[in-house]
Order: C-alpha cells, then sequence, then structure tokens
C-alpha cells in the first residue's frame, strides 16, 4: 500500500483498476484487424487507428470491419468501468476508483503504450465508459451526435460536439463529482486528438461521413 495525495492508503486492488484500463485501452484492435487484411492503418486514410478509418480504408464491406472496430474499442471502456464497479461495490471510494478506470482506458486508447503513446482519438473507448457510467447521458448525446453528423456530414464536428456536452449532460442525470471531472478529462483529451480535424473544419477540407 502507498500514500494518496490526501495521505490516505490506497491499495493495490485499488490502483490495479485504472492500470489495467490503461493497458486494456492501449490495445489497438483498428489496427490489428486492418493488419488481417494486410493494410497498415497509419499509412493510409487520415492515419488513424479507429474505426471511422478502418471503414474508410477497407473499402468495399469496410464498414463491417469499422462496426467491428468500434465494438472493441467501446469495449474496452466499458468492461474495465464495470469490473471496478463489481469490484469495489460498497468501497466509500467507488466513483472516484470508477472515474480513474474510465479515464485510464481513454488514455490508453489515445496514448497507447504498445504504439510509443501514439494511439486513436479516444470517442469509441469513451463511448463504452460513458455507458458504464451514465447510460442516459450517453443516450442523449448519441441523439445529438447523429443530429449532428446528419445535419452537417462530418462524424468529427459530432465528436467534438458530444464532447464538450458531455459533462453537462453527465450533471444533469448523474451528478457525481467525479464523473464531471472524469467527463471535463476526456472531453480534454477527444479535443487535443481532434486537433487535426479542428483544422480542417476550419479549413472546409474536412472528409464527410458519405465519403467513408
Amino acid at each position: 500500500m502507498s500514500p494518496d495525495l490526501s495521505g490516505r492508503m490506497v491499495s493495490l486492488s485499488q490502483i490495479i483498476w485504472p492500470i489495467g484500463a490503461y493497458l486494456i485501452g492501449s490495445i489497438p484492435f483498428g489496427l490489428v484487424l486492418a493488419r488481417a487484411k494486410g493494410i497498415d492503418l497509419r499509412e493510409h486514410g487520415s492515419g488513424n487507428i479507429g474505426a471511422t478509418n478502418v471503414a474508410r480504408v477497407l473499402g468495399k464491406g469496410g464498414w463491417r470491419w469499422g462496426l467491428l472496430t468500434l465494438a472493441a474499442d467501446l469495449s474496452k471502456g466499458l468492461l474495465p468501468v464495470i469490473g471496478c464497479r463489481w469490484a469495489m461495490s460498497g468501497s466509500p471510494e467507488l466513483y472516484f476508483w470508477i472515474a480513474c478506470t474510465g479515464l485510464g482506458a481513454v488514455l490508453g486508447h489515445c496514448y497507447s503504450i504498445f504504439l510509443r503513446f501514439h494511439g486513436g482519438k479516444g470517442v469509441g473507448t469513451a463511448t463504452g465508459v460513458f455507458l458504464g457510467v451514465c447510460p442516459k447521458a450517453l443516450g442523449v448525446a448519441t441523439i445529438i451526435f447523429v443530429l449532428v453528423v446528419r445535419r452537417w456530414g462530418y462524424v468529427s464536428l459530432g465528436s467534438l460536439t458530444t464532447a464538450v456536452l458531455m459533462p453537462i449532460l453527465i450533471y444533469f442525470f448523474c451528478p457525481v463529482p467525479a464523473f464531471e471531472f472524469m467527463s471535463l478529462g476526456i472531453a480534454f483529451v477527444i479535443w487535443v486528438r481532434h486537433k487535426d480535424n479542428i483544422k480542417r473544419l476550419i479549413k472546409g477540407e474536412e472528409k464527410g461521413w458519405k465519403k467513408i
């Protein structure tokens, strides 16, 4: 056991959850699936390892591989959060460790230890985290995402919009301070990882979903 910042003792059984979530989040499923088809995602399309680029790069039928990648990335966020909630049920610090676990999973996907701290943009994994933390907030965010993408045609814009709104939705549907701070952290990471998309959106050079 070791002391945390407030002087309390942190046990291995607690800290193993965010560490484990980071390692699981680091698994680049999109890259692995594309390599099974003989393609290195980092050298094609946007260079991203996420579901959108998988669907775009793998051509005919690529959307199936994109959905499989999305499901895998979503699971990287959902399963650690569910596991932490189950293992630490009844703990007075349950919400804190769930939040750390969720953030760890997203950081793992975005800054994978297996890819020299490079990675994806975190949206799929964050979706899994919020599914395990606050399904109602995720449901509203999903509706907003679909409306934005249908109206303007950009997946990245939908992702950026929902990332910004998620802390507000968490505040209304699951008003737990730890979850609110987690959602702010995840929103920040997603925006940082979308910096190139933001530049292309401003210049009008971003690829729309119909071009996937």
